[in-house]
């Protein structure tokens, strides 16, 4: 049974690290390489593609363009989900099943069905082409997973200690700023590493909100190296090997917090 187990990790593995090989592999190769041997090392080991990506196509700014909606999003989308979260775990049983209920249909209702709606929305509010809509939108669609994920975290909080601390005099406030928002971490940090990896690749909503190049996102300036019969599958590739940086520094830093919380929901909840 162990090998067995050992045998289908060893597998899942593999089918995680081939292509992900392939992708960082084809980075450093020219587009008549790539074509010629795709599986093959580089014959040079050259950066002339991670030059041509910051250098010649400017995607230092859609870089810092994707991490800052990714911070501003996370930010705020934690502020306002533990808040809401703490909230549902407060009110009455029946007012919280209300609530609660009112956030988990908002996770039934797929994002293309949205698209038009929105757009207008935007539109009439003047919010198209702006950092500003892309966010909004961005965290109204991940809200309701994050308050459905950081409620589940909230309710292992013994009520004993928010009880003890409401009859010593703290605030709704206090408690949640001081009790509750540190014991829910873990939840937290899962919430926001799982956001932002969405954040961060999402294509949908930053290629139909955003327009101007001083706006655009990574994954949508990606689209640029893809021609009418030519694609410049590198230089994409090469895209793909950046993005993948800030997502498995913030992992790095982050791992403790999530297998904790990991580990808390799974003999918790």
């Amino acid at each position: 049974m162990k090998v067995t187990k050992q045998l289908i990790l060893l597998l899942y593995a593999l089918l995680i690290l081939i292509p992900v090989s392939l992708v960082f592999l084809a980075s450093f190769k020219t587009t008549p390489e790539l074509y010629q041997h795709v599986f093959s090392l580089p014959k040079a080991w050259s950066l002339d593609n991670y030059r041509e990506l910051f250098v010649n196509e400017a995607m230092t700014r859609y870089f810092f363009n994707s991490l800052f909606v990714t911070v501003v999003t996370i930010v705020v989308l934690l502020f306002f989900s533990s808040l809401i979260s703490f909230s549902v775990i407060r009110l009455s049983k029946k007012v919280s099943w209300l609530v609660f209920t009112f956030f988990i249909l908002g996770m039934m209702v797929p994002a293309q069905v949205n698209m038009i709606p929105v757009y207008i929305l935007l539109d009439k509010l003047g919010l198209l082409d702006t950092f500003q809509g892309l966010i909004l939108v961005t965290i109204a669609f991940l809200l309701p997973t994050a308050v459905f994920i950081l409620t589940g975290f909230m309710r292992t909080v013994p009520k004993t200690i928010i009880e003890a601390a409401r009859i010593d005099g703290a605030s709704e406030w206090m408690i949640y700023r001081k009790m509750v928002l540190p014991l829910s971490l873990p939840g937290l940090a899962s919430v926001g590493i799982f956001c932002s990896v969405m954040v961060w690749n999402d294509l949908l909503y930053p290629l139909l909100l955003l327009k101007s190049d001083d706006v655009k996102t990574l994954p949508v300036a990606l689209l640029d190296f893809r021609g009418e019969y030519v694609t410049n599958y590198p230089i994409i590739f090469t895209g793909v090997v950046v993005a993948s940086i800030p997502m498995i520094l913030v992992f790095l830093f982050l791992q403790k917090y999530l297998v904790k919380g990991m580990t808390t929901g799974s003999v918790k909840g």
